[in-house]
């Protein structure tokens, strides 16, 4: 390739965000099919990039694009356009689904061309906005060739149906109204065991303390287990072991979590929240509104208790997950996006 991108995609932030992992897991896909480097700060090697002082230097023999993802970047967009007469088209993706502030927007009304990752979040945009979601590596979240083997190499029970919750423990999350779901159903439900993982806050702790409690006051501690959080390189596995999962956010800004989990082969029960609607289908699971633990709790039922209708879900969200959401659509739907700026 050569030494000079036609487009930069900056992370001007040095600790991990879901932004940052957007660049990291995409730029790599996206390098090899057009001339594309990262820049800023703490990138890892893996990840195409250039010093961010020579993105600011680029000749101004044509135009490249900036695609910004943060305020800060979209700043420096404007800068690099307009005081350093630098040829830059600008480009942002916004994945927020809130109002933005008046200096977002003033931002936002600057830049040539806006992303959108769900068409909530494009609702909320003072201007139109191609919609592209977020893809995953559906290669790698893929569902097991052995789940008997699999379980059984995780320490997880044998001869159950398992169902998943996983993610940050908070009440935001909807870990509580998961739990109450289960301390519902699997009285009646004796082949029935729920995990929970994901690592709870300092602020948090007393939430999970208190789920804790309920599970043992439940006598439910043997079949709804806290898990430690596992590494991302693990997560695949974790999905893949499962039979359901739920998804039970009370706010979610878009959700990965839904993807990795139909890319395993996986059915998912989803609140409203989020780009949910635009990720499940009747065939892959059910939406329900958020912060209503009965509903939660019907849709829950209706999968535990329907083998066939849970294997033939596998099978539909592993394709789902696969023709729509991989991340090599969305790297060519950016790469589109890209060329016409470029044009």
């Amino acid at each position: 390739m050569t030494d000079l991108p036609l487009v930069i995609a900056p992370n001007l932030k040095r600790r991990l965000s879901g932004v940052t992992a957007t660049v990291v897991r995409l730029i790599p896909v996206q390098a090899q099919r057009i001339a594309i480097r990262a820049t800023g700060p703490g990138l890892p090697p893996e990840v195409p990039h250039i010093p961010l002082w020579r993105a600011a230097a680029m000749p101004r023999d044509r135009w490249r694009v900036w695609h910004a993802r943060r305020n800060t970047e979209m700043a420096l967009g404007l800068i690099l356009r307009r005081l350093l007469r630098r040829k830059y088209r600008l480009l942002f993706t916004s994945a927020s689904q809130r109002r933005h502030s008046r200096y977002t927007r003033w931002l936002i009304g600057q830049m040539d061309r806006v992303v959108a990752t769900s068409v909530k979040g494009a609702a909320y945009l003072e201007r139109s906005a191609d919609v592209i979601h977020h893809g995953i590596d559906t290669a790698g979240f893929a569902p097991p060739r052995d789940r008997a083997a699999l379980r059984d190499r995780l320490g997880l029970p044998a001869g159950q149906v398992l169902v998943g919750c996983y993610g940050r423990i908070r009440e935001q999350k909807g870990t509580g109204d998961f739990v109450r779901a289960m301390i519902t159903l699997l009285p009646d439900r004796p082949d029935v065991t729920a995990l929970i993982m994901g690592r709870a806050t300092e602020q948090h702790r007393a939430y999970l303390a208190d789920l804790r409690a309920r599970v043992q006051a439940a006598g439910l501690g043997d079949r709804i287990l806290f898990l430690p959080e596992a590494t991302v390189d693990r997560m695949a596995d974790w999905y893949g072991a499962l039979d359901l999962y739920v998804a039970p956010q009370r706010w979610e800004g878009f959700g990965l979590t839904v993807l990795e989990a139909l890319s395993c082969g996986v059915p998912v029960v989803a609140t409203r929240v989020g780009a949910f609607e635009e990720l499940l289908t009747p065939a892959t699971g059910s939406l329900v509104a958020p912060d209503e633990p009965a509903a939660i709790s019907q849709a829950i039922a209706h999968w535990l208790d329907d083998d066939a209708a849970r294997a033939t879900a596998a099978r539909a969200a592993r394709d789902h997950a696969v023709a729509h959401h991989d991340i090599g659509v969305e790297a060519q739907a950016l790469i589109a996006v890209y060329r016409e700026m470029l044009s």
